[in-house]
């Protein structure tokens, strides 16, 4: 069962990095330009590994680290953290198969992965709640914040987008990218209340995990044609994962011929 779960992981991933955000635009590069940015293709390497133990060590407590993970300061894909977990669900040697019914597995895996959901974004609300503005948007652009992958402007765009929706936003920013991964923030700087940003923050993290947990389900009902044909996808994957880190290097590679323009 590993190797399907592998493929299906490693597949989440470059889907996962592909609809990364872009890069900071030319007045970010320009005004940043001495802080150092985490290669590409090294956090590609750190997800890779991680996922790669997430693995070898699947039960419902590792679903609900890596998605505390996810949803708090450090960058990690729920894209390859909810997916496999609901395939094993309905494999009876995995661990997660935990009754004979396949949707009652997969619950299970929707409830821990939003309970870890929950947790990582308490972190990031009672860090901004306690700790205040200037310290959030310093902590983004210190080296420590652009290893994790933050700047300013990404807490930025956050917090205008919870100014213009509200509180609800807490609910509907958790299905889109980027916004769902720092949405906590804005909402503990505006000293949202606990219970609502609970409520909205659960509806929205269980929403978008029980979409990811369908495309697990469905990968197994096709788990004798990924079984049949294992070997010649995971070399697919493997060329498609060169390619696309290839690519990583190569715009980031651009980027940093286009900075001394860009400065002058």
């Amino acid at each position: 069962m590993r190797r399907p779960l592998l493929l299906l992981a490693t597949l989440c991933l470059i889907g996962s990095l592909q609809a990364a955000p872009a890069v900071p635009d030319k007045d970010t590069c320009t005004q940043n330009i001495e802080q150092p940015k985490p290669a590409p293709e090294q956090d590609a390497g750190f997800i890779a590994k991680v996922g790669g133990w997430y693995t070898n060590h699947l039960s419902y407590w590792s679903v609900s680290a890596l998605m505390a993970l996810e949803s708090s300061f450090i960058p990690f894909p729920s894209e390859i953290v909810v997916p496999p977990a609901a395939y094993a669900a309905c494999n009876p040697e995995s661990p997660l198969y935990t009754t004979d019914e396949k949707w009652l597995n997969i619950l299970l895996v929707v409830v821990f992965a939003t309970l870890g959901a929950l947790i990582g974004a308490l972190i990031n609300y009672a860090i901004s709640y306690f700790l205040g503005r200037p310290f959030v948007y310093w902590f983004a652009e210190t080296k420590v914040g652009h290893l994790l992958m933050l700047n300013a402007e990404k807490v930025k765009k956050a917090e205008d987008y919870f100014i213009e929706h509200g509180n609800s936003s807490t609910l509907v920013g958790r299905l889109i990218p980027v916004i769902r991964q720092l949405i906590s923030i804005p909402a503990g700087l505006s000293k949202m209340r606990i219970l609502p940003f609970v409520i909205y923050t659960t509806l929205g993290a269980m929403a978008w995990n029980i979409l990811l947990a369908l495309l697990g389900y469905i990968a197994h009902g096709q788990q004798d044609l990924i079984a049949e044909y294992s070997h010649e996808l995971s070399w697919i994957l493997l060329a498609l994962g060169v390619l696309f880190v290839g690519y990583l290097v190569f715009k980031a590679l651009r980027k940093k011929r286009n900075q001394p323009k860009e400065k002058a």
